[in-house]
């Protein structure tokens, strides 16, 4: 059965305006929508490029009758009108470092549970490999699908770095762009058992930015040339063009 979709009020007035703008101004190649559930709830886990992919993703999720909710970072939620619609339309804060990182997680476990979709950014900020590269993962996405026992989706993107370097100022709109987007199989998650460990969650959080990884090698015809790097050793970002400046 086809999967069919809900959108809250705002979020049909928020694709009025920007979706007609993403299909004029992007090409877009998507393979591997095959692999998306058509029914109950899952948890997409997508590699981080740029600020506009959060735009490209929910354009490809639109197209396939998701509602685009994302975990965001909680201090984006106070922002005068910014923070109200992103409540508006069902998004979810993530309380990082904090007494309240949990809510988080448990917010978007029973979004799944109740049959939502939700998308995660396992790196948990924009790549800074200098060849935007996904970086290596947090334990979130497994979590939450092993938690609430859904399909956990690995998806990779590539060219929403074309319009926006991560953390690099100017649009780059012409010439038309390609949006990317690969939708692998669903990460097996069967050897973590009821109660993974720490060591569990991050070896399979690992498979799956190693799948994320391989999708994204797929779309660019190449494979990383250097170690993935760890987002837990994260300091100044550094980027490709910074590279070439030093």
């Amino acid at each position: 059965m086809a999967r069919s979709a809900h959108f809250p009020p705002l979020m049909k007035v928020l694709i009025a305006v920007i979706w007609p703008f993403l299909q004029l101004m992007t090409k877009r190649d998507r393979q591997g929508n095959e692999n998306l559930p058509q029914t109950g709830g899952f948890v997409i886990a997508a590699n981080h490029l740029s600020y506009v992919d959060p735009f490209v993703l929910s354009h490809w999720k639109v197209d396939n009758k998701i509602s685009p909710r994302f975990l965001i970072k909680d201090t984006l939620f106070s922002l005068p009108v910014g923070g109200w619609m992103l409540k508006m339309v069902h998004q979810i804060p993530v309380y990082r470092g904090t007494k309240d990182a949990t809510k988080a997680l448990e917010a978007a476990i029973q979004a799944v549970r109740d049959g939502g979709v939700i998308t995660i950014y396992p790196e948990g900020t924009m790549t800074r490999d200098p060849g935007a590269w996904p970086m290596s993962g947090r334990t979130g996405a497994v979590r939450i699908a092993h938690a609430a026992q859904v399909p956990l989706i690995p998806v990779a993107q590539w060219g929403p770095q074309d319009i926006l370097w991560p953390y690099r100022k100017g649009f780059h709109w012409f010439p038309r762009k390609t949006m990317h987007i690969r939708v692998g199989e669903a990460i097996d998650l069967s050897d973590l058992g009821e109660a993974p460990s720490e060591e569990q969650l991050r070896a399979v959080t690992e498979r799956l930015m190693d799948k994320i990884t391989e999708l994204q090698a797929e779309i660019r015809g190449e494979s990383p040339t250097t170690p993935r790097i760890d987002v837990h050793t994260l300091n100044k970002p550094k980027t490709h063009y910074e590279s070439q400046e030093d």
